[in-house]
């Protein structure tokens, strides 16, 4: 017993580009999944944890003027050369905190509410400080740093 099958023009359309769509989604995840910059590297995914927060105390002087000053906590943090780092920097006060961490050329925004990641190997021992740059001096609530210390 045979059969034939009859496909219409519109029918194989179809399936053509149901099987490129496929094809190419698979290749899109495959690449995904291979690209260093997208997957973590092994050493990062076993990478020591530090939760950090932005802080502000708000004060009045007793001739009424408003101090701020704002701060990293906690404000030193004590890492292994070598160790894979991943820093969580919560935004907890001040809508925006631009920071860099000196000699490690690593830069980035804390935003109010939000979560910045930050992943490094540190592969040199001293002292880094993270800085922000809106709160550098006394004048901005500042200044605003805080120090990892690398043995």
């Amino acid at each position: 017993m045979s059969r034939i099958v009859v496909l219409s023009r519109k029918k194989i359309q179809f399936y053509t580009i149901l099987a490129v769509a496929v094809i190419l989604t698979g290749a899109y995840i495959g690449w995904r999944q291979s690209d260093p910059a997208m997957a973590p590297a092994a050493a990062e995914q076993n990478a020591r944890v530090i939760e950090l927060v932005t802080g502000e105390f708000n004060a009045t002087s007793d001739g009424g003027k408003k101090l701020e000053a704002y701060l990293f906590y906690p404000g030193t943090i004590i890492l292994e050369k070598g160790e894979p780092v991943e820093l969580r920097i919560k935004g907890v006060n001040g809508q925006s905190h631009p920071f860099v961490i000196e000699g490690l050329n690593i830069s980035g925004k804390v935003l109010k509410g939000k979560t910045t990641v930050v992943r490094f190997t540190p592969q040199e021992e001293g002292v880094y400080r993270i800085v922000c740059t809106t709160h550098t001096d006394m004048n901005s609530g500042g200044p605003m740093v805080g120090y990892l210390v690398v043995d």
